[in-house]
């Protein structure tokens, strides 16, 4: 394993976007807050101050939540179909106009490699938001052939409307925080709803940049309105403000439930992704050339800080050690640094906090009994980086293979049984049911193991394929709702009936 040393500085155009005074998105305008809240952002390859920001509090919530009112009955609602598709066309042309200056923002803002985030934001930036701008011509009523009581000596007509639901706060997190933008704005805006972002506190960047490319769009003021703050104070206050009509949240589960409390006062829609625990499963036929790279990119992606996160590989003993020794290999081969660096395959943790979290868990797994097999320690030196953890011979009694680590931490068990469902049933001992995959030369095995595993998604010789087509979401504890897709769409719109007597 290497780590690349050499520190990059920021580029004059990344610098000059850094330095200027940064405040909240309300109506279409630049404003102060309400009270002197700072954010500072910290870069987490160097630890350096990227920036300070203005921070939201619950005035400046109220206030969006206002600006977004207006525009929804205003002009935004004056608009055709066509229109907002054109215009949430012209926001994914600003995107990528702008890719180089947007990707150094989100690996300056969140620290992952130049790579996943230039690939990232153009297949999840550019593509989500033409996928959904074709939506917004798409969203159809139906006629009903009914005959109401009221109708029994006359015709009558039942059609149905699909409306936008209303003001929508977006809740995102800091592991892809510019994606996670994107995910809620496109669908959203094509549903034509208005939207009050609350980014995550350590990332705030690229959503404000984002804003820039909204105001830029033509997309009319108070739209969308972008509000960097804490969860405690601005993202407590969007979820129980009377006038939001739905909340969408990505982040941790233990947030998700809070989030739900406070989204009973006003009974608002709420849709949730949220943890997960994901199980990979090997079968003794499967082709390990492309199990290796596949389940060791999907435990370590993100530095193992997303949801999708393969982190539980379960592998037929007849091919355990062979699989964990070559998952090992590459895990010691990745080269750890800065993100901005070209040969960088890791990026940092997001916080010393985050790293501290995973090493207690690290920590968990030694004392658990379980082999640790390489990994298990930061690296020294400025940064909050941590070396690939992979443990061998764990248990589903054991802490590190229950609860979500969000850091690169990889489970590994064995099991013997031909019994499919005994394989599943391990497999599913868990809160989570987010993503999973199975690998295998056996289609058949590999279909009957998809149907048993209980994830809102499970890939088969892949993990976490992911398309602005394909509907993504958890089960159980993983979150309500789904992501990307028609099924994405629905969550911001509501259907209206109307019957006509004649």
């Amino acid at each position: 394993m290497s780590a690349a040393a050499q520190t990059l500085t920021p580029s004059a155009e990344a610098r000059s976007f850094l330095d200027r005074e940064h405040r909240l998105l309300i109506g279409g305008e630049w404003v102060k807050p309400a009270r002197p809240e700072q954010i500072e952002v910290i870069d987490p390859a160097t630890e350096a101050r990227l920036a300070t920001v203005a921070g939201a509090g619950a005035e400046d919530v109220d206030r969006a939540v206002k600006a977004a009112r207006q525009a929804f009955r205003g002009e935004w609602s004056r608009l055709t179909s066509y229109e907002r598709t054109r215009l949430i066309w012209k926001l994914a042309d600003e995107l990528e106009a702008n890719l180089p200056l947007a990707t150094e923002l989100e690996v300056l803002d969140n620290g992952m490699p130049k790579m996943v985030a230039m690939y990232s934001i153009a297949k999840f930036g550019g593509e989500f938001l033409r996928y959904y701008a074709g939506w917004a011509t798409k969203i159809h009523g139906e006629t009903i052939p009914v005959s109401p009581a009221e109708a029994r000596n006359g015709d009558s007509l039942t059609y149905t409307r699909r409306e936008p639901i209303g003001v929508v706060g977006a809740i995102i997190p800091w592991n892809a925080p510019l994606i996670m933008a994107i995910l809620k704005l496109a669908p959203a805006l094509a549903a034509g709803c208005t939207v009050v972002l609350k980014p995550a506190e350590q990332t705030p960047l690229t959503a404000l940049f984002l804003g820039e490319l909204v105001r830029r769009a033509g997309i009319p003021p108070g739209v969308v309105n972008i509000l960097p703050g804490y969860g405690e104070s601005a993202g407590a206050a969007l979820a129980a403000h009377p006038d939001v009509d739905k909340i969408a949240f990505t982040g941790s589960t233990e947030v998700g439930k809070k989030i739900i409390l406070a989204a009973a006062g006003n009974l608002k829609r709420v849709t949730l992704e949220l943890g997960g625990k994901s199980p990979m499963v090997v079968f003794p036929d499967a082709d390990l050339e492309r199990v290796i790279p596949g389940v060791t990119r999907g435990a370590f992606f993100l530095q193992g800080q997303n949801c999708m996160a393969g982190t539980r590989l379960f592998v037929h003993e007849q091919i355990f050690d062979t699989v964990v020794e070559r998952v090992a290999a590459m895990a010691n081969g990745f080269r750890i640094g800065q993100g901005l660096r070209d040969d960088v395959d890791l990026g940092p943790l997001i916080s010393a906090e985050q790293r501290e979290r995973v090493m207690g868990y690290v920590d968990a797994g030694r004392n658990s009994g379980a082999t640790l097999v390489c990994g298990g320690e930061p690296l020294p030196g400025k940064g909050f980086f941590m070396r690939p953890t992979l443990f061998s011979h764990t248990t589903m009694d054991m802490k590190i293979a229950r609860e979500e680590i969000f850091g690169p931490v990889l489970c590994v068990q064995s099991f013997a049984d031909s019994d499919l469902q005994k394989v599943a049933d391990e497999a599913n001992r868990s809160i989570y049911g987010l993503s999973g995959s199975v690998w295998t030369r056996d289609i058949s095995v590999g279909h009957r193991m998809a149907a048993m595993i209980d994830s809102g998604q499970v890939s088969i010789n892949c993990h976490a394929a992911v398309d602005p087509a394909i509907p993504f979401g958890g089960n159980k504890q993983s979150g309500w709702g789904r992501e990307f897709g028609r099924e994405g769409l629905e969550p911001y719109l509501k259907t209206k009936a109307t019957t006509v007597l004649y």
